[in-house]
């Protein structure tokens, strides 16, 4: 969403049809004491949805439809239905970015959990679920309190393409699956398990291929994405499609850009015939916020307003983040651009979202007792602000460990300096999209519980660092010091919405600072790293003197606990990064506004992600080291190739594999054998596989265990070089072993795509990569 869109969309509109300020409005309800409207049809609890629904719309005229179109919903006085503010956000807690949602008397904060890169970063599903429950929580309980909303418009699913973007922070990274497994996971969370019901409604943005926000005079309201079918189908459209088909999403957010020359919020073949009809998606298609305006204002798409307007509605989007198709949509009507029609089926999906969240319902009771009871207790509750924590010290990356240096003992290292401009940082570490945090543990005073005695400088003003004016002072600290602890990095200031970064060193004198900290230090130096993307620090990865090395992404108000937890070993670190760490030189002539994913050696662009890419790198995808060793074996009675065979759907048959023109099996030079996806029988087709885990250590720690596969290379596929196809979490106390049960679905997670944008099964040896093991799945066709 635009930060700046909301002074437009709070701006009084003309003509008189909106009359009301973005100050938050009451909810729909059927008030059961109002006699005009407890025995109309659209009230009665006992009908089925589909049938309330069709008959409040009967009852509307077209005046009235249209100012439902948008997200502040205007009442309609004569039906009992109240006013109501769409827009709230809880990216990683409530916010209170979207009109939607109030802070204040009895809910002054809100839980703020650690910024989504971060969370990410713990490979935990479980967890990520577990937050958006709490999350929903909290909502529910301000909604019952009547300052928030029940439709919040997250998560951020977006891939973290390009290690530039200022909105990676908001993203689970760079991989489609893990972006994918986070997105249904939090929606889970946040949307609860009371069958049709909905505990809130989430929303997965933004839909698509959009990863720029402004760089190098191109922004997001003009960018014109230019994408292949292949790249879309492989990496763009991923976390979308699990975020509706697995999470049941209610709502997806289409984006400000275009793609392949037509804006989102326009593309029928987006909207209306992928999420829709493909996907099937149950609920409604929203418009970040002013895109239907920005498609006619900067885009300049269509001539008209109305057309555009037509264009959206017809396209498939229910509902406008923004006043425009409130302004124009009648006038689209009467010239015959539109039909009313065409409104009503917008209306459906909008108002069955709001029957299924109970707002037409009690207007207290919502869609379920239980929810009804929640409250200002249940909002910064001491469970919720522990998860908080626990979510932070999940997500904290070990990078470095020279030594090793850590973790740092209340024994021997009993005077701390902590030197850098993000050292006693509050703000800073919730990052984006964030509410008001129910209180704060910067690291200062995380790490004071530890040390006997801190010795504080922040070396730099700000993280801009724009000279070494302060820099004795902190040089002089850690020469006193039994260890130093240097927080550096980032915030919004250099990254943000709208703010993209223009390279990946470590801003300003900050990386000086550094350099001569360390070499005075008089103890083991530890350098802790906040942001949201990724930092080149080769020279403190290569730095003796540096001991150690952090990263804690923006970990949330409980950051500066989480931090000297790990620091001094209460914890054992277990995150991993979720997207690759690349040297600065990886950007040299590589535009953000190029999206091709896989390499071309000939034109020197180098590939995007760990998937295509295999230059040199700071970090890998996937690293991150902990305080014990973690051994991963195979049983011994699991053969070391897994042999499936493809059957086909029953609808196609197989032909010679060396005639080229079938569409089943091809062995053409272009794609080898493979057999599509829609013609193989999919439903059951999966490979299980038995990893056993043993913590070879003395300290009791979580484990990640990642799967990669390699495809096999033939013909002309360009398939991944190496791709995430499974993880898994999981806890080994110290000298033990653990079991892990690893399920590959054959069709989702070895396939490829081919250029044609056709997603595929390659015949022949995959190879699955489970740190330093291997074993193999031979796929062959189930007739041959």
């Amino acid at each position: 969403m635009a930060a700046a869109s909301i002074s437009l969309i709070c701006l009084f509109l003309v003509l008189g049809v909106f009359q009301q300020s973005c100050q938050g409005s009451d909810s729909f309800a059927c008030n059961p004491k109002d006699a005009r409207t407890k025995d109309l049809p659209f009230c009665r609890v006992t009908l089925p949805i589909q049938d309330r629904v069709r008959d409040l719309l009967a009852r509307l005229t077209l005046q009235e439809k249209v100012k439902l179109l948008v997200n502040t919903a205007l009442p309609v006085p004569r039906l009992g239905i109240k006013g109501y503010e769409w827009w709230s956000e809880a990216l990683h807690g409530v916010s209170n970015v979207g009109p939607g949602t109030k802070f204040g008397g009895d809910f002054p904060g809100a839980t703020s959990f650690p910024q989504v890169i971060t969370t990410a970063a713990s490979f935990n599903a479980s967890l990520w679920e577990a937050i958006g429950r709490v999350v929903s929580d909290e909502a529910r309980a301000m909604y019952n309190g009547g300052v928030a909303g029940l439709t919040f418009w997250s998560p951020n699913v977006n891939i973290l393409r390009d290690p530039r973007w200022g909105r990676g922070q908001e993203t689970p990274g760079e991989d489609p699956l893990v972006v994918g497994r986070y997105a249904a996971s939090y929606v889970r969370g946040l949307q609860g398990n009371d069958g049709n019901l909905l505990k809130v409604a989430a929303c997965c943005k933004h839909f698509t291929a959009y990863d720029l926000d402004n760089w190098n005079g191109v922004d997001r309201f003009h960018f014109n994405a230019r994408v292949s079918k292949q790249d879309m189908e492989e990496t763009f459209d991923v976390p979308f499609k699990m975020c509706v088909k697995e999470g049941k999403v209610a709502s997806v957010m289409c984006s400000y850009n275009q793609v392949n020359g037509v804006p989102t919020c326009a593309d029928p073949n987006l909207l209306k015939k992928t999420v829709r009809a493909q996907w099937r998606l149950d609920g409604y298609i929203v418009s970040d916020c002013d895109s239907v305006g920005v498609f006619y204002d900067s885009q300049h798409y269509t001539s008209t307003p109305e057309e555009a307007a037509a264009d959206a509605i017809k396209a498939g989007l229910d509902l406008d983040c923004g006043p425009f198709l409130g302004v124009h949509s009648e006038e689209a009507v009467k010239k015959g651009l539109l039909k009313e029609v065409d409104i009503n089926n917008a209306l459906v999906n909008t108002l069955t979202v709001q029957m299924r969240l109970g707002m037409f319902d009690d207007n207290a009771a919502g869609s379920s007792s239980s929810y009804a009871r929640l409250g200002p207790k249940d909002v910064c509750s001491p469970a919720h602000q522990d998860l908080a924590l626990e979510a932070a010290t999940q997500g904290i990356v070990l990078l470095k460990n020279h030594g090793p240096s850590l973790p740092l003992s209340t024994h021997r290292h009993r005077t701390l300096a902590v030197i850098g401009p993000n050292s006693d940082a509050t703000l800073t570490m919730i990052g984006n999209y964030a509410g008001v945090a129910c209180g704060y543990t910067t690291p200062l005073q995380g790490l004071g519980k530890y040390a006997s005695r801190t010795l504080h400088q922040p070396g730099c003003a700000d993280v801009a660092c724009a000279n070494d004016t302060l820099f004795g002072a902190a040089i002089d600290a850690a020469s006193q010091a039994d260890a130093t602890v240097l927080v550096m990095g980032l915030d919004q200031s250099i990254e943000a919405e709208f703010r993209d970064r223009v390279g990946l060193l470590l801003p300003g004198r900050q990386q000086d600072l550094v350099s001569k900290v360390a070499a005075a230090s008089k103890g083991p130096t530890v350098l802790v790293l906040m942001s949201g993307g990724p930092i080149d620090v080769s020279f403190a990865n290569n730095d003796p003197r540096v001991g150690g090395i952090l990263w804690a992404g923006y970990p949330g108000q409980a950051g500066g606990a989480a931090i000297a937890r790990v620091l001094f070993g209460t914890t054992n670190p277990g995150g991993k990064l979720p997207m690759t760490w690349y040297p600065q030189e990886y950007l040299r002539n590589l535009a953000m506004t190029a999206m091709e994913m896989r390499s071309s050696p000939s034109k020197g662009y180098p590939g995007r992600t760990y998937r295509f890419y295999k230059g040199p790198v700071v970090y890998p995808f996937g690293h991150g080291l902990s305080y014990t060793k973690f051994v991963q074996t195979i049983p011994n009675n699991v053969p070391s190739v897994t042999v499936v065979s493809i059957a086909l759907d029953g609808r196609h048959h197989t032909t010679s594999l060396n005639k080229t023109t079938t569409t089943t099996i091809n062995d053409s030079s272009s794609y080898g054998k493979a057999i599509r996806v829609t013609h193989a029988k999919c439903s059951k087709l999966s490979v299980g596989l038995d990893v056993d885990v043993r913590n070879v250590g003395n300290r009791d720690g979580s484990h990640t265990l990642l799967v990669l596969s390699s495809p096999p290379r033939q013909g002309g596929w360009a398939p991944p070089h190496k791709q995430l196809v499974a993880f898994e979490k999981v806890y080994v106390p110290a000298n033990t072993q653990r079991r892990v049960r690893i399920n590959i679905h054959v069709c989702k997670h070895l396939s490829v795509v081919d250029g044609s944008g056709i997603r595929r099964i390659p015949m022949g040896r995959h190879k699955l990569h489970i740190g330093d093991l291997m074993h193999s799945v031979s796929l062959q066709p189930a007739t041959l």
